[in-house]
């Protein structure tokens, strides 16, 4: 099973301090991305990229390997995931293992499951796909969306004033949880979206991303809603 879970979980964060191992609903938020990852049983390894002590030393209590720790030069707000992803990559080439494919997975995603990664894995899997990652239907018409000058508000494209909603394309964003993706068109393209990716679509209520403290609120309303949990 050449396939590696990879979680990015570096230590610093501004916009919600120490955010990936802050209690969602009395747990680490971090473990809920572990525990799908190995629950799912489809992984030779699941590992966590951190430069942090203390969630390296909560990934290994939740089962994660942390076989090496992440540089300086992947552990500051200017990194992109792709350049953490091939960073890890690297170093496990350089302990002799080769992955031929892999899942980034967030580590403020506790809507993961193991179906929706097996999900995720059958996609990959079938369509030839560089990538492969869960997206949310916006749920309004994006060719409808607003601008505001001051408090003056103005449609991006004017031309939908009257369309009928029923009458737009669809459109849809990552859902921000995780990305199969195929480790030699990474190392090709270093990039995770190309022009062979795939998209899982999920519900509303199995996805929610975490920037703010308002959302991590939102996120555990959700959650207990969803699972029936106090």
């Amino acid at each position: 099973m050449e396939r590696v879970a990879i979680i990015p979980a570096r230590g610093g964060s501004k916009r919600i301090p120490r955010k990936n191992i802050r209690l969602f609903l009395g747990k680490p938020v971090l473990a809920y991305a572990i525990e799908a990852a190995l629950q799912s049983h489809l992984f030779a390894e699941v590992m966590v990229s951190t430069e942090d002590d203390e969630i390296a030393a909560l990934a290994r209590s939740c089962g994660a390997a942390v076989p090496f720790r992440r540089s300086a030069n992947t552990a500051d707000d200017q990194a992109g995931t792709a350049d953490v992803l091939l960073e890890v990559l690297a170093c496990y080439e350089a302990l002799g293992t080769r992955y031929e494919s892999g899942c980034c997975i967030y580590p403020a995603a506790p809507f993961i499951t193991p179906a929706l990664l097996a999900q995720g894995w059958e996609l990959f899997a079938s369509g030839g796909y560089d990538s492969v990652f869960p997206v949310l239907r916006f749920p309004s018409p994006i060719q409808r969306a607003l601008k505001l000058e001051g408090a003056t508000a103005t449609m991006f494209w004017p031309e939908h004033y009257a369309t009928r909603s029923q009458d737009l394309t669809p459109a849809f964003h990552d859902a921000g949880q995780f990305y199969w993706f195929s480790a030699a068109a990474l190392r090709l393209k270093r990039r995770l979206w190309t022009d062979r990716s795939g998209a899982l679509v999920v519900s509303e209520m199995d996805a929610h991303d975490i920037d703010t403290l308002e959302d991590w609120d939102v996120a555990e309303f959700k959650y207990r809603f969803r699972t029936g949990r106090p």
